[in-house]
């Protein structure tokens, strides 16, 4: 490389962006989250490409699921829907950094 360099190749860097690292995937909120509010989750996922929902369907690619989910988490079982607690919510959030 620093040969390159030497002869006048010039390297540029350029950031990788995760930015839409949630793109196609639909995410479904319940219960409560106690590291941020519902709407700050769901603008985290959309500012990753993903949507959210209000109700579980054979479409829902993710539940997150805080404290006294209900319903909405029963039903993600019964689908075989992945299911993902606060902790694996942010480190799926910090994947993209």
């Amino acid at each position: 490389i620093k040969r390159l360099m030497d002869n006048g190749v010039q390297i540029e860097k350029r950031a990788v962006s995760n930015e839409l690292f949630l793109s196609g995937k639909t995410f479904v909120l319940t219960g409560t989250l106690k590291s941020m509010t519902r709407s700050s989750a769901k603008q985290k996922i959309e500012s990753a490409g993903g949507r959210v929902t209000n109700s579980v369907s054979r479409n829902t690619d993710f539940v997150v699921a805080g404290t006294a989910p209900g319903s909405k988490l029963r039903h993600a079982n019964e689908l075989g829907v992945k299911i993902l607690d606060e902790i694996a919510f942010q480190a799926l959030l910090n994947h993209a950094v």
